[in-house]
């Protein structure tokens, strides 16, 4: 998939930093994805049956509802079971890793990321 590909997909990016929320979507928006945002899983739930998102990137640690219970409850929905979801964690450690495998996420991001490493993210799991 090449970067012209991205025109218009839907990612939605659910963190509970204003500020990786905010550089998440202007790298994604300049690859040309629509970006919807959402601060914690409970607000990530609300949005998602409106904008279906093709891919979803969620923080693990959030208060609330964390970002295994979302990617959870994302994947336990048989509409939305096939959506690649990625974690996002500044923990780089194995269990986050296994866990994050367990409740269904299809790849683990380390913060900070990278426009790359986001774009890859994208390019791995969107089939066009």
């Amino acid at each position: 998939m090449s970067e012209e590909n991205f025109d218009g997909l839907k990612v939605m990016v659910i963190d509970d930093s204003k500020t990786i929320r905010r550089t998440a979507e202007t790298l994604l928006q300049k690859a040309g994805c629509t970006v919807i945002t959402a601060t914690d899983g409970f607000d990530a739930l609300a949005k998602i049956a409106d904008s279906n998102p093709r891919i979803i990137f969620v923080d693990i640690m959030m208060p609330r509802l964390d970002g295994y219970q979302t990617c959870a409850l994302i994947k336990n929905n048989s509409a939305f079971k096939s959506t690649p979801v990625i974690m996002l964690s500044s923990k780089d450690g194995l269990f986050d890793k296994a866990k994050g495998r367990i409740v269904g996420s299809d790849e683990y991001l380390t913060k900070p990321f990278s426009k790359e490493e986001l774009l890859g993210a994208i390019r791995q799991h969107v089939k066009a």
